[in-house]
């Protein structure tokens, strides 16, 4: 996959890719939830017969290019780049980056050399993060002993974040109103406590790796990939495991990396998804049981 190939793909398709559906659609004009952070009114708008995009909650907007930076928390050209082919199972040939080098020290020139400024991390101590975290079913103890409180400046403006630890020093970052990565961006391995484990759980995001922890679900080590676009990533880290259960989100770009995985692991590859059939991935599971659980418990009251 080359540069010129990477800039014809519709930004509406790269989105699918990433189990990202427009929530209506008018025309040439589609909306979403934002992929770059947590909201409930879509506010990200993709005009497909230009190919741009525009969040309006955080007044970020460009190609898919731009795109592929805000995901991934990468401002250099060639790195947006091979992050578009690793979600299309491709990469980009040394010429493509050589015949873009005058256009790429461009594009860097025009970009700050840091979105993230006084990136601070400690203990998650903050009771807006801890009950940000509550109202998606993740108890405080289970919050703390795998997050971090993650305070940064952006363009500006001051935020705090849940974050989640990668392998490459960057930290997946959430709260109600951010979602995005302290780059770089790397996939996150988590050891069982005691002996070596036989059985890695493999999780698309932390908080699926949260839901189940709380869930008490039999893990082993874990890995999450904190990207579909990461499932390469991973495969060194998973050689040495007997047994591969996947907790992936039910949607296309779920199904896409546990086929990837079936492919490389074969048999030792589970499928664990059809614990959270009707629902679109553990955590809504995890939610909808508590929701059923406190329901029943006031039935049990008015009866008494």
């Amino acid at each position: 996959m080359d540069i010129e190939m990477i800039r014809g793909i519709p930004i509406e398709e790269f989105l699918s890719r990433l189990g990202h559906e427009p929530v209506r659609r008018h025309g040439d004009e589609c909306w979403y939830l934002s992929p770059c952070r947590e909201e409930r009114t879509p506010s990200f708008h993709v005009n497909t017969r230009k190919g741009v995009w525009h969040d309006f909650g955080t007044g970020h907007g460009g190609d898919i290019f731009t795109l592929a930076g805000e995901l991934s928390g990468s401002d250099g050209f060639m790195a947006q780049a091979r992050f578009i082919a690793g979600v299309y199972g491709g990469t980009i040939p040394e010429y493509a980056g050589q015949k873009r080098e005058k256009e790429s020290v461009r594009t860097e020139k025009r970009k700050e050399p840091s979105r993230f400024e006084e990136v601070v991390c400690g203990p998650l101590r903050c009771n807006a993060l801890l009950g940000y975290l509550k109202g998606r079913g993740i108890p405080a103890e289970i919050a703390r002993a795998e997050c971090e409180e993650v305070r940064f400046r952006l363009y500006g403006k001051r935020y705090f974040a849940v974050g989640f630890p990668n392998v490459a020093g960057g930290y997946e970052i959430r709260s109600r109103f951010f979602k995005g990565c302290v780059p770089p961006k790397d996939v996150s391995p988590v050891k069982a406590e005691g002996s070596p484990a036989d059985l890695c759980s493999v999780f698309e995001g932390f908080i699926d790796f949260l839901s189940a922890a709380t869930l008490g679900l039999e893990t082993g080590d874990c890995l999450v990939l904190n990207s579909v676009a990461n499932v390469e990533k991973a495969a060194g880290l998973l050689d040495g495991y007997g047994r591969i259960g996947c907790f992936l989100d039910r949607d296309e770009a779920g199904r896409r990396t546990l086929a990837a995985l079936e492919g490389r692991y074969g048999e030792r590859v589970t499928d664990r998804s059809s614990l959270y059939d009707g629902c679109k991935d553990l955590n809504e599971y995890l939610q909808s049981r508590l929701k059923q659980n406190e329901k029943n418990n006031k039935n049990i009251k008015l009866k008494m």
